[in-house]
């Protein structure tokens, strides 16, 4: 089963795929595969990644991998990738036909995956090159998740929609 979520920044979203993702493990426990890169030095950040582990550490097995689900994923477990967000930053130099294509690989492997997404594309276009480009591959990547995954929801103010 293959899960995409969206919405906006402090929406919800990471909490109701929490409870989905939980709900497809069943009785076993599930990875949460954290896609930031912690290499940043920002403090705020590490401290929101410690709450974030702190949170699940008891529901969730956590895994740091911001470029390469493919090293990570395995068949008949399941998974929570927080953020795609974080993924397309972490691989915007290898451009979105590379994103795809681990993408189509990972659809491959049999295994629940619970995507999540911010919802980025409903502002203005940016002025500035590398930003106009991030935005666009996040909207390619949102099409793809919701072209390929067999459920979509929307969560605003912690509400949730299926969309499919």
């Amino acid at each position: 089963m293959k899960i995409f979520y969206f919405g906006g920044q402090k929406s919800g979203k990471t909490s109701r795929a929490s409870t989905k993702t939980l709900d497809l493990a069943q009785n076993s426990k599930p990875y949460y595969i954290a896609t930031y890169d912690n290499s940043y030095n920002d403090e705020a950040m590490q401290k929101r990644i410690k709450r974030h582990i702190d949170d699940r550490k008891d529901e969730f097995f956590s895994i740091e991998e911001p470029k390469d689900l493919l090293k990570v994923v395995k068949a008949k477990e399941t998974y929570l990738v927080d953020c795609m967000t974080m993924f397309i930053l972490n691989n915007m130099n290898e451009g979105f036909e590379s994103m795809k294509k681990q993408l189509i690989e990972l659809f491959k492997i049999d295994c629940n995956i619970v995507f999540v997404l911010n919802d980025i594309g409903n502002g203005v276009i940016p002025i500035e090159k590398y930003s106009r480009e991030f935005v666009d591959i996040s909207g390619l990547i949102g099409q793809f998740l919701v072209q390929n995954c067999d459920e979509v929801y929307e969560v605003k103010y912690s509400l949730e929609k299926r969309l499919k």
